[in-house]
């Protein structure tokens, strides 16, 4: 089915971006469009129609576009992240999602960042970090579960988000850092660990047949292409200082909806 990939530009306020578990450092801004640029090559490479988001140069993370939103077969459901500085995002991601499916909210008190969810087939996995309340949980069980998904809560330690811990190999396996979650959640899945070496080597996005990956993780991407699987790299390292990754970067889904 077609792959649509719903990317935005690096604001030239990136270098305000808010942080949690890495230092501040200087951002080259027009390095770190060259890369988004490239990212997004990638993933048309891949096989993704690439539909952008409105620019929003005065919002420092506003290139993070999964954390504004969770795109399903059947819905997609607008987060309400966990920085307040970041829900003013929200607003142009979900312009964009609602032509391709119904909108559904979450709202206060809970909060979310859509970097805290992970599915794999209809399980959710949902990380409770900083940015991620029992509530967002809650609301996520309610108006999924009639729809056949499994949510289910995970803590998260040493990381920002659930995705920086652990990404999808496909519908059976995972890459997975042991220290950042505890693998025994992920029972019934076959893990793959990161190089110890390589702590945030866990972030991985797939489209279609092909998993793109920061090229700054070469043992783990060793381990992942040992497996069979045909990896992409790009060089993510100016959007690494925003703590963003290969998934904080795009919105993946089918251009039609194959739950319906």
């Amino acid at each position: 089915m077609p792959l649509l990939a719903v990317t935005r530009a690096v604001s030239a306020a990136i270098p305000r971006c808010e942080l949690t578990h890495v230092a501040r450092a200087r951002i080259d801004v027009a390095r770190a469009r060259a890369q988004h640029q490239a990212y997004e090559r990638a993933l048309g490479e891949a096989g993704a129609s690439i539909v952008r988001v409105d620019a929003a140069p005065e919002l420092p993370d506003a290139v993070f576009v999964e954390d504004a939103a969770i795109v399903l077969d059947e819905v997609a459901i607008v987060m309400r992240p966990g920085a307040v500085s970041r829900r003013a995002e929200v607003a142009g991601v979900e312009t964009t999602v609602a032509q391709f499916r119904p909108i559904h909210r979450i709202e206060p008190p809970a909060t979310i960042d859509g970097g805290d969810v992970l599915l794999v087939g209809r399980t959710m996995y949902v990380g409770q970090t900083t940015r991620t309340n029992a509530p967002a949980v809650e609301q996520l069980l309610a108006r999924l579960a009639p729809l056949g998904y499994d949510v289910r809560a995970v803590p998260v330690h040493g990381c920002l988000h659930l995705k920086s811990a652990v990404t999808s190999l496909d519908a059976r396996r995972v890459l997975v850092n042991p220290a950042w979650v505890d693998e025994a959640i992920l029972e019934g899945l076959e893990r793959v660990d990161v190089d110890p070496r390589e702590p945030a080597a866990a972030n991985i996005v797939r489209v279609g047949e092909t998993l793109v990956y920061p090229d700054a993780f070469p043992r783990t991407r060793e381990r992942i292409e040992a497996l069979g699987y045909r990896v992409a790299t790009v060089d993510v390292s100016e959007i690494a200082k925003a703590e963003g990754g290969v998934t904080c970067c795009s919105l993946i889904f089918d251009a039609t909806r194959p739950g319906l």
